[in-house]
């Protein structure tokens, strides 16, 4: 009975201490050379959502963002990503900047 309790309150342990397990929130460049960039004049946005790990919705994708920022030139994007609980909930946004 003892190891048991131990064990399970080490699990536990482990898996609030782990970076990002429980809530992450971050962003980041998806471009490789971001030395010289103009972000533009227009910033479009999509985004796809998951529950439960499955029911997903949405179109995350670069073309939508784009489309919906009316950008027909792309400069720059950036990623955000949201999870709860391991990613019970999951949210990950795309960010288009251009003209």
């Amino acid at each position: 009975m003892y190891l048991k309790r131990s064990c399970s309150l080490l699990v536990l342990a482990l898996a609030l201490l782990m970076p990002s397990c429980v809530y992450g929130n971050f962003g980041h460049p998806l471009d490789t050379d971001v030395n010289d960039t103009t972000l533009g004049s227009k910033v479009g946005e999509s985004e796809m959502q998951s529950v439960l790990w499955l029911v997903a919705w949405g179109d995350s994708g670069v073309a939508a963002a784009a489309r919906n920022g009316g950008i027909t030139t792309i400069r720059h994007l950036d990623q955000r990503t949201l999870y709860i609980l391991f990613g019970l909930y999951y949210k990950n946004t795309t960010i288009v900047y251009g003209d």
